[in-house]
């Protein structure tokens, strides 16, 4: 059964870090692109970061460039998001998901499994 589960959220005040794990199983996780996503409330879930297979390149929203690092470790089958310097607009559920796709990381459909969630908040 394929899973991903996320971990890390929680309540961190403005300036804070955060790192997210994402934790997979039941797939080939090593052959897999992983992509970090999040939702606030009333908005649509947007594209936060993605690291490819095979090639390990990196690719960030202009909201988060320079404050988030995405990093993928095969041998533990994990991804890790990275936050720094947070503020109250990073509030959201972040989900991450895994791809086959070879372009397209930016876009929901190009994914094929999908976590839960783990929700970060921002105090100002």
């Amino acid at each position: 059964q394929v899973q991903l589960v996320e971990s890390g959220g929680g309540l961190v005040q403005t300036g804070g870090s955060l790192r997210l794990s994402c934790a997979a199983s039941g797939f080939t996780f090593s052959t897999y692109s992983l992509g970090w996503f999040r939702q606030a409330p009333g908005k649509e879930r947007e594209f936060v970061a993605a690291i490819t297979w095979p090639d390990f390149n990196r690719y960030y929203s202009e909201s988060v460039n320079g404050r988030i690092t995405i990093s993928k470790d095969n041998a533990k089958l994990t991804a890790y998001l990275q936050m720094n310097s947070l503020k109250p607009d990073d509030t959201a559920v972040y989900y991450c998901a895994a791809s086959r796709a070879t372009s397209r990381f930016i876009y929901r459909s190009s994914y094929d499994y999908w976590g839960q969630g783990t929700q970060v908040t921002v105090s100002s």
